[in-house]
Formats: structure tokens, C-alpha cells, sequence
């Protein structure tokens, strides 16, 4: 026998009649019909809403590297010469995720052995127009290069020169890999990994 203080137990009920099951059946089965005429609307994608989430979205593509010949070279060839860009190559120097340009440039000539300067060009931030912002090697070096890349943000070079002014323009007699890496808002040059005579 139940105590009278303590309430009544679901399980202590007698045994449900059929009609409730049955009434417990059609509404389960109304629920399910409801259910499948109901579906969700499409998935669109919503803006991330914090920092976090908005540096984790792709970067925006690079613009491409400057065309050296475009630039405006601050070479002088006089009037009877044109500058011409001999090699050059392309890579981000500044780690800012757009391409600079390097390039080897001289007076074309028929003539002899003009001398090459070494420029970097970027394009301006406000025309997007190819501009040099740096001189690598001037003419007035005697220099010729013959190799030039960017490889990990730097400049690499092989470059012939001559051991004193008594040697020719026509024969350089020194060769010597150099390279340039841009640091503290300027660009600076390593020590030659080889000089030898040639």
C-alpha cells in the first residue's frame, strides 16, 4: 500500500487504453507529414564578423611584375644610343606580395663593351606605372652582367669587371657573384662569394 504523502508514480498507473495509443500514433504521423513539406531555405554565405576570421580569407592577387622597359631609365646614351634592357628578372624583394623587377641595362651599340647598370622597379602606388627606386650598380662601375635572378627576396649576380683602369674595356679580366638584400629601407650588398681572375 502507497503511503499518502508520496504522490502517485507514472509507472503505478494502469495500462494506457487503445485509444490513447492510437491518438499517440496519428499525431506522431502528423508531426513527420508537417516535417517533410517543411525544409530549410539555401545556405548563403554571410561575412565573417570578427578579425580573426576576416585574415583567415584569401589575399587579394598580386599585380604583376613591372616591364622594364617601360620604365623610365636613368641612363644617358646621348643621342645616338637607345637604353636597352640585356637581362632581368622578377620576384617580391620588399615582402610587401607584389613583384619587383630587376634589370641589367646598357646604351645599345654596336660598338665595344657599354657597361651595365643594375636598377630595381616597382610600380607606383598611385599610376601602377613601372618606376625605378633603386640603382644597384651604376655605369660609371664597368660592370657586365652576365647572370641575374631573384631568388628568396634577393638579388643575385655575376658580374665581369676588370683588376685596374690599365685593363681594356674590351677584355674584363674579373669575375664576381654579388648580392643585394633589401633591409631597413634600403638595399644592401653582400659580400662577393667569389672573385677570380678571368
Amino acid at each position: 500500500m502507497q503511503h499518502p504523502d508520496v504522490p502517485e508514480l507514472a509507472h503505478a498507473h494502469a495500462s494506457p487504453r487503445p485509444i490513447h495509443w492510437l491518438a499517440t500514433a496519428t499525431a506522431v504521423a502528423g508531426v513527420m507529414a508537417l516535417s517533410s513539406l517543411v525544409q530549410p531555405g539555401h545556405a548563403t554565405a554571410v561575412p565573417p564578423r570578427d578579425d580573426k576570421a576576416a585574415s583567415a580569407a584569401p589575399a587579394a592577387p598580386a599585380r604583376p611584375a613591372p616591364d622594364p622597359a617601360a620604365a623610365r631609365l636613368p641612363l644617358d646614351c646621348g643621342d645616338i644610343a637607345e637604353p636597352v634592357v640585356v637581362r632581368q628578372s622578377t620576384g617580391d624583394l620588399d615582402g610587401d606580395g607584389n613583384p619587383e623587377a630587376v634589370a641589367a641595362v646598357h646604351c645599345d651599340s654596336a660598338m665595344g663593351t657599354p657597361p651595365d647598370a643594375v636598377y630595381v622597379i616597382t610600380r607606383a602606388a598611385d599610376t601602377g606605372e613601372p618606376r625605378v627606386v633603386a640603382t644597384l650598380v651604376g655605369p660609371k662601375e664597368r660592370r657586365t652582367v652576365t647572370e641575374l635572378a631573384v631568388r628568396d627576396g634577393q638579388v643575385e649576380a655575376t658580374m665581369l669587371g676588370y683588376s685596374s683602369r690599365d685593363v681594356p674595356s674590351c677584355c674584363p679580366d674579373v669575375e664576381e657573384d654579388v648580392n643585394w638584400r633589401w633591409a631597413d629601407g634600403a638595399f644592401h650588398r653582400g659580400s662577393p662569394e667569389v672573385t677570380e681572375q678571368v
